[in-house]
Order: C-alpha cells, then sequence, then structure tokens
C-alpha cells in the first residue's frame, strides 16, 4: 500500500466511485457536520448498462484504487493508493483507509455507488447490502443529479435527499423488494422429457448465469439457488365457476399446512395465486374444510412429493428476479409417475425507480428464450407450455382410475 498517488484518471472521462462516509448521512442517527469525512473511491464501471439498477461491488476485484478523502464541506484531508480488497473489512473502513481517515475510520460505510453521466452529473446508486467480500447497491436517482466535478460534492444533498425519499424501503432489510403483479403468477412451464437430473440441471443454468451468459442477468444477490421438497395434497376446485382453479395443501414446519390457491378455468400464463399460512388440519380434513368452510366443490387429486431447485436470476438492468425452476413431482401411491419440468416465473424487483409493467413481461420473454435454448441445445425440451400440475393429475386419473383418492368422508358406512 502506498500512500502517495500520481496524476489523477482525467475527469472527462466516464468516472464511477463508490463513496464511503458515516452511516448517520443515510439514517440520521447523529447530527451531519461540515467536518464528516467523505471518501471518494475511483473505480472502473460496474454497471451492465449506463444506467442500470443494480450494481454489485466485490471488494477483491477492484484492484488498485485512488481515493480522495474530504470534509463534507467540500475541503481536500487528502488521496491515497490502496487495494480495492482493503477498503472495507468486517463492517468497518479498512486497513487501505485508515492511514487518512484515522479516529474516524470505525464510522465509515459504503454509502453509494456514483456513475457520472455523459451530459453531466451523476446516478446515484444506494447501499442495501454490505458484507465483508462485496455489497450491494440500487439506483435512487431517476435523472442525473448534482452537476460539476465530483470532487465539489454537488451531489452529496441529492444523494441524501434521495436515501430519504426511500428510507422505508432501503432502510428495513428486504422492504426494497416490490411486487409488480402482486396476487398474480406469471409463468411459462417446459415439460422435461428425457427428464435430467434436476440437480445436474439447476446447477449448470447456475454456472452458465453467474459466467455471463445471459447478457445483463446474473444470479440474484445473495439468493442465488434454493432448495425445496414437500409433500402435496392437491384439489381439483370444480365449482362455483368464479372460484375453479386448485387448491393445494402443503404441510409447514409447525406442523401445521400452507393453503396454496390458484384461479383458472384453463392453464395459462397469468393466473391469480393467493397463500394462507398456519391452517391446523390433519390430511383427512383438507377435503371437508375446502368445502364446508370456504363453500367450494372439490375433486381429490392423488397427492405427490414435489422436489425443487430453484436458480434466481436478477436483471441488473431493470432489478426485476425471475425464477428459473426445475421440479420432479411424483406420485405417493406410484413413484414411477413422474412430471419433471423447468418453469420460468417472474419473482419480485429489486428497484426503486419505476418500470412499466410491460417491461417485465417482455424481460421475462427475453430470459424465457435464453432458457428454451438452453433446454432445446441439451434435448430436454422444445416447446413452451402452461401445463400445470392439475392437468398433469387429471391426465394421470382418465388413464390410472386406480390412482384416484377415496376420500374417507364419503367411504361407506361413513
Amino acid at each position: 500500500m502506498s500512500t502517495e498517488r500520481t496524476a489523477a484518471p482525467p475527469l472527462d472521462s466516464h468516472g464511477t466511485w463508490i463513496v464511503l462516509g458515516g452511516v448517520h448521512l443515510l439514517n440520521g442517527s447523529k447530527p451531519r457536520t461540515d467536518a464528516d469525512p467523505v471518501v471518494l473511491v475511483r473505480v472502473d464501471p460496474l454497471e451492465e448498462t449506463r444506467p442500470s439498477t443494480t450494481v454489485v461491488v466485490r471488494w477483491a476485484e477492484l484492484g488498485t484504487c485512488e481515493a480522495d478523502v474530504l470534509t463534507a464541506a467540500g475541503r481536500p484531508l487528502g488521496a491515497i493508493t490502496a487495494d480495492g480488497a482493503e477498503l472495507f473489512e468486517d463492517g468497518f473502513a479498512g486497513p487501505g483507509l485508515r492511514p487518512l481517515v484515522g479516529s474516524a475510520g470505525s464510522a465509515l460505510v459504503p454509502l453509494c455507488y456514483l456513475s457520472e453521466h455523459p451530459g453531466g452529473g451523476y446516478h446515484v446508486y444506494a447501499q442495501i447490502r454490505a458484507h465483508a467480500e462485496d455489497a450491494c447497491f440500487v439506483r435512487t436517482t431517476p435523472e442525473p443529479v448534482g452537476h460539476g466535478r465530483v470532487e465539489q460534492l454537488h451531489w452529496l444533498e441529492p444523494m441524501v435527499t434521495a436515501h430519504q425519499r426511500h428510507e422505508l424501503m432501503l432502510g428495513n432489510h428486504h422492504l426494497y423488494f416490490r411486487n409488480h403483479f402482486k396476487g398474480t403468477e406469471l409463468e411459462y412451464k417446459y415439460t422435461l422429457d428425457p427428464a435430467p437430473d434436476i440437480w445436474e440441471a439447476g446447477m449448470e443454468v447456475l454456472r452458465a448465469l453467474r459466467a455471463g451468459e445471459l447478457p445483463g442477468c446474473r444470479p440474484e444477490y445473495r439468493e442465488d439457488f434454493q432448495i425445496w421438497y414437500y409433500d402435496n395434497h392437491l384439489f381439483d376446485v370444480l365449482a362455483p365457476e368464479s372460484e375453479r382453479g386448485y387448491a393445494s395443501f402443503i404441510p409447514s414446519t409447525d406442523g401445521r399446512n400452507i393453503l396454496k390457491r390458484k384461479w383458472f378455468a384453463e392453464d395459462s400464463f397469468a393466473r391469480r395465486e393467493e397463500l394462507t399460512h398456519g391452517v391446523d388440519l390433519a390430511p383427512d380434513g383438507y377435503a371437508d374444510h375446502l368445502e364446508t368452510e370456504l363453500g367450494l366443490s372439490v375433486r381429490a387429486l392423488p397427492p405427490f412429493r414435489r422436489v425443487r431447485y430453484d436458480v434466481q436470476c436478477e436483471s441488473l438492468r431493470t432489478g426485476h428476479v425471475y425464477g428459473i425452476f426445475f421440479d420432479h413431482c411424483r406420485l405417493l401411491d406410484d413413484p414411477e409417475v413422474v412430471l419433471s419440468q423447468c418453469e420460468v416465473e417472474y419473482l419480485r424487483s429489486r428497484n426503486l425507480v419505476a418500470h412499466e409493467e410491460g417491461e417485465v413481461v417482455a424481460e421475462m420473454d427475453r430470459v424465457d428464450a435464453w432458457v428454451r435454448e438452453f433446454l432445446a441445445e441439451r434435448g430436454w425440451a422444445k416447446e413452451r407450455s402452461f401445463y400445470s400440475k392439475r392437468s398433469f393429475l387429471r391426465d394421470v386419473v382418465d388413464l390410472r382410475p386406480d390412482l384416484e383418492p377415496v376420500r374417507p368422508d364419503l367411504e361407506p358406512g361413513r
């Protein structure tokens, strides 16, 4: 590490910086003063597109960085050259910055990522997650702010103002997510035939996303892969007409159930969906609950074990998150009867700057096209469909009536 620095890079180039400072500048935990240190760490551009929505910084990949330390009033305190891996360490300013920040070092955190706009001003990305290995930033400014040289700090007050405008979402873990289609599932499906090992398939997709094979998208930040397996008792909802679809019961860890409802007459891309947690029933009470408590006419379909591996894909351009799920469903009463599918689904959005809802679907189609090509190249599937588990179980019972469950409440003599 050196405390001396050569000439700064030209300011007419596309400048990008990680800004460190006291966390109180964001959360107001103590009064701001003109003496507060602000550290401008110049880094290579990290956006996938300009402007993007999400920027992920991996400290060890930054290489050698030049940093200027100023007061919040703009008075220079010094400059330093340090390795990116030494900038931020376990929640504190790292050893690369301590020679300049001194006793203030423990108070410095990544505040934002700044990206210079070609026409002047800066796009500001607020820090929402900061770890020893990396940090995640989300854009808070719809338009560039703070025209002038970066050292003049004209962007500082707009940065704080934008953060305050979104403080409920930015200051509460995971509240920065929102769903543009709340209560509606958007999903494409592929039936895998021949069915691959879905663990290997999921790992191949995850590896491809990490390698950047889907431009502009990466595995979701720190939530890239999930494992699920559980039994599912599914009922075909036949009436009333407005309630048609299915209802399924999924056991939960508290000994109760999650009731999943989906409303649709025919298999389709968009379906209304609702989850109810804490339903306290034994399996022999499922049908009665649906009919007596909810007023539905239902038909029990064969229960199955679902094994699912979820790869979660985040667009850094828009902040939308899509699931690429690999499913293996086998009947409990005949494990040789299997449905294996890959599903592409919109999950949520990590963004504060408004996007058109139609853009969610357009981008989902781009993700889906990539998945379709991925599956076709391996001979697993070629055609997209909306083939639901309800349709699969209906088809199974049509072919194998012996697999239709006998409802205990309808058995002779009861």
